[in-house]
C-alpha cells in the first residue's frame, strides 16, 4: 500500500514516456470578499486569482504566519512536477492527470477542517475542468487510473496524521497552496514541450 502510495505521488514515467531530448481562513463565508472574475475556461487565471485570495484570508486568520511558509510545509504524498528533460508531453500530461486525481482525494481533507469554504469550492470546480482539459490531449488516457478506495483512505489518513487542530488547518492550507503551484508548474512543462515540438527541437510527443 505504502509503496502504491508513493508511486502515485511521484508520477512515475510511462514504460514508453521518456526521450532522450533536451531539455497560496480559506472559509470565504462571510463578508468583505472580493468580487470574482467572470467565469473563463482557463482554468489557471482562476487559479492565479484564487491563489490571491488564498493568501490574503490565510494571513487574517493566522496572525503573524507567512503565507511563503506553506511551501516548505510539503508532503510525501504531494504528486510531484514534471522534470525539465527526459520526459515527453504526454508523460507530463500523465503525472498531471493523475496528479490532480491525488488532490482531489486531499480536498477532502481541507473539507473537514474548512466544510464551508467557497474557495474549496471553486478550486474543486477549476481542478475538474483543468482534468477533462488535459485528458483531453492525452493519446492514452486508459493510463490514467484514480487511487483506490484503499488508496484514498490511507492518503488521508496519512495526511491528517497531526493531531493537533492548528497542523490540521495549516495542512488545509497548505494542499491548498501545493495544489496551485502543481497546476501552475503543469501548465508552464506542457507549453514549453509543445513550442520546442513546434520549432522542431522536440520530436517526442
Amino acid at each position: 500500500m505504502l509503496a502504491a502510495l508513493q508511486q502515485r505521488a511521484s508520477g512515475a514515467p510511462l514504460e514508453d514516456a521518456s526521450t532522450d531530448s533536451p531539455a497560496g481562513d480559506t472559509s470565504g463565508e462571510e463578508g468583505g470578499e472580493e468580487e470574482s472574475p467572470q467565469p473563463t475556461t482557463n482554468p489557471y487565471s482562476r487559479f492565479a486569482f484564487l491563489n490571491d485570495r488564498h493568501k490574503k484570508e490565510f494571513e487574517e486568520e493566522f496572525q503573524g504566519e507567512q503565507y511563503s511558509r506553506l511551501h516548505s510545509r510539503s508532503s510525501p504524498l504531494f504528486p510531484e512536477k514534471c522534470p525539465a528533460s527526459n520526459f515527453s508531453k504526454e508523460a507530463c500530461l500523465h503525472r498531471l492527470a493523475e496528479g490532480l486525481l491525488t488532490y482531489k482525494v486531499l480536498l477532502k481533507h481541507v473539507e473537514k477542517e474548512y466544510p464551508n469554504s467557497q474557495i474549496l469550492q471553486e478550486v474543486r470546480g477549476l481542478s475538474t475542468m483543468l482534468f477533462d482539459q488535459v485528458m483531453k490531449k492525452m493519446k492514452n488516457k486508459k493510463r490514467v487510473t484514480p487511487p483506490t478506495g484503499a488508496e484514498e483512505e490511507q492518503m488521508l489518513k496519512d495526511i491528517a496524521s497531526p493531531h493537533d487542530p492548528f497542523d490540521r488547518k495549516i495542512m488545509a492550507h497548505t494542499i491548498l497552496h501545493y495544489l496551485a503551484n502543481f497546476a501552475f508548474d503543469g501548465k508552464r512543462a506542457i507549453d514549453r514541450r509543445e513550442k520546442l515540438r513546434s520549432i522542431g527541437i522536440w520530436h517526442s510527443a
